[in-house]
């Protein structure tokens, strides 16, 4: 009778367990691949007189889609998010060129569709002698030496407001948050270094771990068991990696324009350029960047080695 009871309860069990896991089924709705992509390029200053732009290089791209939940752009072979469908290039290349951009529109469940769009801009920028030797160590009677030459950078903890935020194209670095000296210890950000070379090529020392913004660190750089703390998430994963940098003069302004995922400080997602809003001292130069959501300006104070 004992052993009858037992396969009874189990049985019973099995049936309780077999009911519970259907009671947890959940429906997506339908997956429908995104169609009828739309993208549109506004090259910055085109007129009657210049209808290839004003010089700076500088395009402001912005996709549509239906049943489009996010977008991807891919240019050069780097991808970069873009949540919104809006993305700002500034082609770097002197003279007139023809450039090649991919928008991915991502829909349910991640099914996705492409589309392409070329665009001929015209880029005149020709940066300072005096900065190139600022970023890394330029020769002018050297220019295109054998071995590049290079320079490495770091945020300098020690100085009062070398991270913080502002409103989007506001004048003032740190406006709204300053972080006092080293106030972000231990966080994954004051032991990153990096390297600027003279042919171009960007590396990232991340010591193995990084800080970001959340959810664009997550969104651009995959998911990770570190809970965020407020927006932030600290010592994520990372390893070292290596890009592509260039320079260009949006508007008259002196910017650093990183390729794929390469950032500088702080992940916060966006168009990965930073703009260059002092460098009087030395060894060192102010930079801004916007987020991925258009809601900050994130500052930094960088220090040369």
């Amino acid at each position: 009778m004992k052993k009858i009871k037992y396969i009874k309860t189990a049985l019973f069990s099995l049936i309780l367990v077999f009911v519970g896991c259907q009671d947890t089924d959940y429906e997506f709705g339908a997956i429908v691949t995104p169609s009828n992509i739309q993208i549109t390029a506004e090259i910055l200053g085109v007129d009657g007189s210049n209808p290839n732009g004003d010089g700076s290089g500088t395009v402001n791209f912005n996709a549509t889609a239906d049943n489009a939940l996010s977008y991807k752009f891919i240019y050069n072979g780097s991808e970069s998010s873009a949540p919104s469908g809006t993305m700002r290039y500034d082609f770097s290349n002197l003279g007139l060129n023809t450039y090649t951009v991919t928008v991915v529109a991502i829909g349910t469940a991640g099914v996705s569709s492409t589309k392409t769009i070329q665009v001929e801009v015209l880029s005149t920028f020709e940066p300072e002698v005096d900065l190139l030797q600022k970023l890394y160590g330029f020769d002018p009677l050297d220019p295109n030496p054998i071995e590049p030459t290079s320079r490495t950078w770091r945020v300098k903890s020690s100085a009062a407001g070398h991270f913080g935020l502002g409103p989007v194209a506001g004048t003032v670095p740190t406006e709204w948050y300053s972080a006092g000296p080293n106030e972000k210890v231990d966080l994954g950000m004051y032991d990153d270094r990096y390297v600027f070379y003279s042919d171009g090529t960007f590396t990232h020392i991340t010591a193995g771990d990084i800080f970001g913004r959340d959810p664009h660190i997550v969104n651009d750089l995959g998911a990770t068991t570190i809970a965020p703390d407020g927006a932030d998430i600290a010592n994520y994963p990372f390893d070292d990696y290596t890009e592509s940098w260039s320079l260009t003069g949006p508007s008259g302004i002196e910017t650093i324009n990183l390729t794929g995922f390469a950032f500088i400080g702080y992940y916060t997602g966006g168009n990965h350029s930073y703009e260059i809003f002092d460098r009087e001292s030395s060894n060192e130069m102010i930079l801004r960047t916007t987020d991925g959501a258009s809601e900050f300006d994130w500052w930094f104070i960088m220090t040369s080695e």
